[in-house]
């Protein structure tokens, strides 16, 4: 864990942000010994929050396709 002083923490700041993404923590320490903490913040998303795809599909074209696939297995088509 990479600690700065709280001059070199001002000067490098992105550098020191960047430290604390990669590594996990950076610590900043002032001249009366105080430290604190720099960590990233996970971000409070889905894994499966993915962006979208334009597949250039109308939805005549999806709905076209769902009832090709059950009229070529229609046990299959029933939910």
């Amino acid at each position: 864990m990479k600690v700065y002083t709280y001059s070199e923490a001002r000067r490098w700041f992105a550098r020191v942000l960047d430290e604390a993404r990669e590594g996990g923590e950076v610590r900043i320490k002032r001249r009366d010994g105080t430290e604190f903490a720099v960590r990233p913040v996970s971000a409070n998303t889905s894994p499966l929050d993915v962006p979208g795809v334009d597949a250039g599909l109308r939805r005549e074209d999806i709905i076209g396709a769902i009832r090709e696939g059950r009229e070529r297995d229609p046990d299959r088509g029933s939910a």
